[in-house]
């Protein structure tokens, strides 16, 4: 998708108040309305300005943008940075559904799914909203459950007419068996009543850290398990390592690289837990050595072996 910079469109710093944003947007739609405008582009224009004013107006879509970075250019390709919005907490959608459904791709993809997964139960008056926020957590902590102290930012604007972020810390208990795009609920943690009802909630959706050897698939865990040629060739038992410890496995004999190995329920913990597959990636050792170039040289004169010799129309 192509960045667009709002501050831009509508004439405007970045540090600029709500109010002179709502100005200069009142000023530029007057001047391009398209019943007004002779300017052949009059229509685009007044379009953009309206396109730009919906995510600026709004406190939590204007931080939502400003997490984006300053250093994109409008027209240059743009993809949101992996969890930006993690610890990024922001009210229910409500009544707004309709229209954030109508902005662009690009602030679509911002904010993706989850913005209105919980609003219609925040929208009583007698009650705070609910409010939503995305942290990660690690895998292992989805394994054995764990405490663990998060810290969000919530959007607000302070005395000066200027968005800012207020950043508060949590304890938060993470359940064993927890998995992505689940939500934790905090009862009480939302939103403030207006009056003496009872404050909203707040829910947290789950993500994983990207880990260095794991991937996760679901409640499936898949690991890429180096193996020697000769225990691919011969078979062997290897240790492998999972989230919750290490265990002894079996390669098959004459196992080809690629080759996926099930550890039942060895997954994310669960009824039924999920199975953690092992891809096996054959590794060759390094000729660095005139003993090791040897052994390569004594394989090539034993095995009648041509790698290629399956592939279609290669000359003869």
């Amino acid at each position: 998708m192509k960045y667009k910079d709002y501050y831009a469109t509508l004439g405007v710093e970045r540090t600029a108040a709500q109010e002179d944003i709502k100005r200069a947007y009142r000023k530029l739609a007057r001047k391009y309305h398209p019943d007004v405008s002779k300017d052949a582009d009059a229509e685009d224009r007044f379009k953009e300005l309206g396109e730009a004013y919906e995510v600026l107006k709004d406190p939590e879509k204007r931080a939502a943008y400003d997490r984006m970075g300053t250093h994109w250019h409008s027209g240059e390709e743009f993809q949101p940075p992996p969890n930006w919005d993690e610890g990024f907490e922001f009210r229910g959608a409500g009544d707004e559904d309709a229209t954030h459904a109508g902005l662009d791709d690009f602030f679509e993809a911002m904010f993706g799914g989850a913005r209105t997964e919980h609003a219609r139960r925040g929208s009583s008056r007698a009650m705070g909203q609910d409010h939503h926020a995305k942290v990660l957590i690690d895998l292992e902590d989805a394994y054995r459950g764990a405490q663990r102290t998060i810290s969000l930012q919530l959007p607000v604007v302070d005395a000066r007419g200027r968005v800012s972020l207020q950043s508060r810390t949590l304890n938060v208990s993470i359940p064993k068996g927890v998995r992505a795009g689940q939500h934790l609920r905090l009862a009480g943690q939302g939103g403030a009543a207006v009056g003496a009802g009872p404050a909203g909630d707040l829910y947290l959706e789950i993500a994983f850290r990207e880990h260095p050897r794991f991937r996760i698939e679901g409640a499936d865990v898949l690991l890429d398990l180096p193996v020697a040629p000769w225990e691919a060739a011969l078979g062997a038992r290897v240790t492998v390592p999972t989230p919750d410890g290490w265990v002894e496995m079996s390669v098959p004999k004459g196992s080809a690289g690629g080759t996926r190995m099930r550890l039942k329920g060895k997954g994310i913990p669960g009824n039924p837990p999920g199975d953690m597959y092992t891809i096996l990636n054959i590794v060759l050792p390094p000729a660095d050595s005139e003993s090791a170039k040897a052994a390569y040289e004594t394989m090539r004169k034993a095995f009648n072996f041509d790698p290629r010799a399956r592939f279609m129309g290669g000359p003869s």
